[in-house]
């Protein structure tokens, strides 16, 4: 990584594994890095470079644990999860990933079963309010299904397969490591509608309008 004006910085992805991205890869494609949509602005020999803004610094892992002044490494490298972005007319295996994250959580545990890994997050407050168990959550960009989830302390688990496991760079992390988490675009939709113009989400439980509320949502399968 290096700086540039406006607090704004530059990432560098090189490596043998983005042979399979770099194929038709373009200058001014989008690109997800972890899970971040980020721009191609020069295209390398066996690589690529984008620009990371302030804000996407600040709610993802791209600029790590503090502020981007103190905590950006300029020689500091890690192995991130690469993706080129969906073609029209191409098969979707999972849900769609926009490349916005919502923001960040920890992983808590990862262990080793006989068909998977289960695995363990804690997700922060930004997130944990699109997480609803059996719904889909993208972790540093990899399309996930929530197998059980914990809504007082936003503890949620995913069951990870071998192939997943060993393409990616989750079986890199350990307990503490920080994720990019993205909730289910229709959530979010669904959000919208449902509280706009209400500054306060939970003030639809007490709401005796009428139309779509959570237990008409609950009634009919959509939570």
């Amino acid at each position: 990584m290096k700086p540039l004006g406006g607090d704004s910085w530059q990432i560098t992805c090189v490596g043998q594994s983005s042979d399979l991205i770099m194929q038709d890869l373009a200058y001014g494609d989008s690109i997800a890095v972890d899970g971040v949509c980020l721009t191609v602005e020069e295209i390398l020999k066996d690589g690529f470079i984008a620009t990371a803004s302030p804000e996407t610094l600040r709610r993802t892992t791209l600029g790590g644990e503090e502020t981007p002044q103190k905590y950006v490494n300029p020689e500091r490298s890690r192995r991130v999860n690469l993706e080129a972005s969906l073609r029209v007319g191409s098969k979707v295996g999972g849900h769609f990933v926009m490349g916005h994250v919502d923001g960040t959580g920890r992983m808590v545990t990862a262990e080793q079963t006989a068909t998977s890994w289960e695995m363990t997050f804690i997700a922060s407050e930004a997130i944990a309010r699109y997480i609803v168990p059996k719904g889909s959550i993208a972790i540093n960009g990899i399309s996930l299904t929530v197998a059980a989830y914990d809504a007082e302390i936003s503890q949620f688990t995913v069951a990870v397969i071998p192939l997943t496991y060993a393409e990616t760079n989750l079986r890199y992390l350990v307990p503490g490591s920080l994720v990019n988490l993205e909730g289910d675009i229709l959530g979010k939709y669904v959000e919208k509608f449902l509280y706009s113009g209400k500054p306060n989400p939970k003030a639809i439980e007490d709401s005796s309008s009428d139309g779509i509320t959570p237990g008409f949502l609950a009634e009919h399968g959509y939570l």
